[in-house]
């Protein structure tokens, strides 16, 4: 029972942690444009190719 007081506290704080990067990661601008990433991947770059 006494491991219920360990595990509810970090639990809450394990949560409120993945809360404050997604929120870090919205205010930084990760979310900006996800049309532009899906169709920049299909693009020909001729130095993404191996060397010869």
């Amino acid at each position: 029972m006494t491991i219920l007081l360990f595990l509810a506290p970090f639990s809450v704080g394990l949560g409120l942690m993945a809360v404050a990067a997604f929120w870090w990661t919205l205010r930084a601008g990760q979310y900006e444009d996800p049309a532009g990433d899906a169709a920049r991947i299909l693009l020909e770059d001729p130095e993404d190719r191996p060397a010869a």
